[in-house]
């Protein structure tokens, strides 16, 4: 195969991956009100949170699942908490954990693999809890499971399911707790001893060099 004629096939390749991921991740993403932004994430963005100190949660609130306005609420919870904790700054902008893949939402909970951020939007119309919990936010709607990030890693807020209902709550400053970067290091040497996860262990390395390069 001549170079040019390579070129024109890799092309066609990075194409075909462009429109798969709109189809299966972006697309479903936009009809809960999320616009994703590529290639924005910040290098200082903390890469897992796990570990934190419970005097650093706040906003808990939990919705019962057999209240009649369950999504609703749910949806008012967590636009509250986002916009009292700084999680969405000026632009409506924070960091969402996504897969790495092209797979879809009910593919991705198969292959339980480590998500990663990626910068997203909050439109004028959104609707997380319903028809976001029923793709890449949660298992359907009104049972969501996501986690966010503000941008200067100031706030990190959760969603997630529980027997009686499901809730949302934040924790404050989590790349400052003592507790996250055990975790992390944790896992980095766990993984490691896998040899699984190469990328994410790549990833939590430059963070937590970068950390104690401060």
């Amino acid at each position: 195969m001549r170079q040019d004629q390579a070129k024109q096939v890799v092309g066609q390749g990075d194409e075909l991956g462009r429109q798969e991921r709109y189809r299966k991740v972006i697309r479903p993403l936009l009809r809960a009100g999320l616009e994703v932004i590529p290639d924005a994430v910040p290098s200082s963005a903390i890469p897992h949170v796990l570990g934190y100190e419970r005097e650093r949660v706040f906003g808990f609130h939990l919705v019962e699942y057999d209240d009649p306005r369950c999504v609703e609420r749910l949806n008012e919870a967590w636009y509250d908490l986002a916009t009292s904790s700084g999680l969405i700054d000026g632009n409506r902008e924070f960091l969402l954990m996504l897969p790495r893949g092209t797979w879809t939402a009910a593919e991705d909970r198969r292959r339980r693999t480590m998500r990663v951020w990626h910068r997203v939007r909050l439109l004028e119309r959104w609707d997380l809890m319903g028809a976001g919990a029923a793709t890449f936010l949660g298992i359907r709607p009104g049972r969501p499971g996501f986690a966010m990030l503000a941008l200067d890693n100031s706030v990190w807020l959760l969603a997630d399911t529980y027997e009686r209902g499901a809730a949302v709550y934040a924790v404050r400053d989590p790349a400052g707790s003592p507790g996250v970067l055990r975790e992390l290091k944790w896992e980095l040497e766990w993984l490691a001893r896998k040899d699984e996860d190469r990328e994410f262990r790549r990833e939590v390395s430059v963070w937590l060099k970068s950390r104690q390069q401060r």
